[in-house]
């Protein structure tokens, strides 16, 4: 199966392109780096004195229960995200109507509105109804629909992307669909869609920044805090930045990581999908 199922494969103009565009992207970085430090050095924000509260006892344990508070609150968007998504792929791919018209409406509905919006509705609209949630709640649950609706059509493109001849091979030996999409399919479409998963959960990451709106103590709120106590505001919110781009970088690691391991096992991968079409279609 081709590695570049979900896009086209770039010609040597396109590659040349694209090296060139990656240079001046990352000299212009450095170079905005190097003036961000020069302003900061040249106002006084650099001084040892601006940063003593950081390796306070007290401070490292207030940021340590903020990232587990984000790590909460990802992991909880998450387990909406991820099943759901699931289903309103499979909602959205079958062929009955009333499965795939509602499963692409909610999509659609989710895909445009923005998080914040979600999260209003639970804030405000709710309680009119005497519905109340708790704060984790109004926080993750909107997360967690709109990360379903994008996770929705990755999954749908995944499923897409994998040969037709693929589920006519599954068909022909006697499975029924929904077992041709569940151990032939399904596993294939899994392997296409990681980096695009763990995109996603890097915008659910960074979603939980939401927080602050319904004042869950994640990492902004409690920077938020933070600096109204200690007026520290620039340090405090670029060592929030360093944490956020530490948290992601070791989730595209470990994405990587899988991504081989996966794709070291896809020989093997095939003759477990091959020998469990048999032992299946024997049944």
């Amino acid at each position: 199966m081709s590695a570049h199922a979900l896009f086209d494969t770039q010609g040597p103009r396109g590659r040349a392109t694209v090296r060139i565009v990656t240079m001046l992207s990352v000299v212009a970085a450095f170079a905005l780096a190097a003036l961000v430090y020069w302003q900061l050095y040249r106002t006084g924000q650099l001084a040892p004195s601006k940063w003593r509260t950081f390796i306070q006892p007290g401070t490292l344990r207030y940021f340590a229960d903020a990232l587990r508070n984000t790590a909460l609150a990802a992991l909880g968007a998450a387990a909406i995200g991820l099943p759901l998504g699931l289903v309103l792929a499979l909602g959205r791919l079958s062929r009955r109507r009333w499965l795939r018209l509602p499963s692409t409406a909610v999509i659609e509905l989710f895909r445009a509105v923005p998080v914040l919006l979600v999260i209003y509705v639970l804030m405000f609209a709710l309680p009119a109804y005497g519905i109340r949630l708790s704060i984790y709640a109004k926080l993750v649950i909107p997360i967690g629909l709109c990360a379903a609706a994008v996770l929705a059509e990755v999954f749908r493109a995944g499923v897409l992307a994998v040969p037709r001849g693929q589920t006519e091979a599954g068909l022909a030996v006697g499975l029924r669909e929904g077992l041709v999409m569940r151990i032939v399919v399904f596993p294939q479409a899994l392997r296409m869609v990681i980096p695009a998963l763990v995109a996603q959960s890097v915008v659910v990451v960074k979603d939980t920044a939401f927080g602050y709106v319904v004042s869950y103590p994640e990492l902004m709120q409690s920077g938020k805090v933070l600096v109204a106590n200690t007026n520290d505001l620039i340090q405090t919110y670029l060592v929030i930045t360093l944490v956020y781009v530490v948290v992601n970088v070791l989730i595209s690691a470990f994405a990587q990581r899988l991504e081989r391991r996966m794709n070291r096992a896809r020989g093997m991968g095939r003759v477990s999908i091959l020998a469990r079409v048999r032992r299946t279609a024997i049944q």
